[in-house]
């Protein structure tokens, strides 16, 4: 749908569409989640957090003990996907000696953003039972909405949970849900003006005191770009520690890849605070 701006908010949001090949993404990341459960036997499978059915997550342990938890929220614009499609991204934070926890949560049209805001809300305390320490969140595209959501106003985390948050880092994420009231995936998502507006970050004031890194590739679409760059801008002038950082050569199905390895420029910014500032637009 064309807006009175000229943009066409179908394509806008329409990453396959740029992306070579996009359609054997979905296929990879399953057999790379499938082959990391296969090899990785150090984990607690489908713990409950809820009574809904997808209201569980994989969580999977170091060797030792561990250092603290990364909570890994997935995308699909809150209608797709599964814990099962990620397991592999727990690799570079679980041999850099963390605990990773993966939920799956109810999709639209079954669940509103807001449910979904509050189960991610309790598979963090779940994990965070489980594992002591220090709390790190990380989520893809409409899990970077998620994790990003906790750490503003109306949080659903409580003050002790929010308090051991240290790091966020959104992938990718989107911030500002309004310009979805003119797409499409609306009819499955179901936002009004109101929820939209309630729900976009950007828009919120940042609570606690966690770093917070938007990470966005360099080939990202346009939308995706602005994204993350109106949640450092807005939150920066809130006072939030909000860094940007555009990551050269990757795209919105690529970008996610380096958490698989505990050296890459990705997992070293989201477990050792070492990011790199950019500018999205040099």
């Amino acid at each position: 749908m064309t807006s009175r701006s000229g943009i066409d908010w179908e394509d806008a949001f329409a990453n396959g569409a740029y992306i070579a090949d996009a359609d054997r993404f979905p296929g990879d990341w399953a057999a790379l989640s499938t082959q990391f459960r296969q090899d990785h036997i150090k984990a607690k499978m489908d713990l409950t957090y809820g009574d809904a059915p997808r209201e569980t997550l994989d969580l999977f342990l170091p060797d030792a003990a561990p250092k603290g938890v990364l909570v890994f929220v997935h995308g699909g614009f809150w209608k797709a996907f599964d814990k099962s499609y990620w397991s592999h991204l727990a690799k570079g934070a679980v041999q850099s000696g963390y605990a990773v926890a993966l939920p799956s949560y109810t999709l639209a049209p079954e669940a509103t953003l807001p449910d979904m805001v509050r189960q991610i809300g309790n598979a963090i305390g779940c994990a965070a039972d489980v594992v002591s320490g220090p709390i790190i969140l990380a989520g893809h595209s409409a899990g970077g909405h998620l994790v990003t959501r906790m750490i503003c106003e109306g949080t659903p985390l409580s003050q002790a949970l929010l308090d051991r948050v240290l790091t966020v880092m959104s992938i990718s994420g989107l911030h500002d849900l309004r310009p979805l009231l003119l797409n499409s995936m609306n009819d499955v998502l179901g936002l009004t003006k109101e929820t939209a507006t309630a729900e976009s970050c950007a828009l919120r004031t940042p609570v606690g005191k966690a770093k917070v890194i938007a990470w966005v590739g360099a080939l990202e679409r346009p939308e995706f770009m602005r994204q993350s760059s109106l949640l450092v801008e807005s939150w920066g002038i809130s006072g939030a520690q909000a860094t940007l950082v555009v990551q050269s050569g990757y795209h919105h199905f690529n970008v996610i890849a380096g958490l698989q390895n505990p050296e890459s420029p990705i997992t070293q910014a989201l477990l050792r605070n070492e990011t790199h500032e950019h500018h999205p637009f040099r």
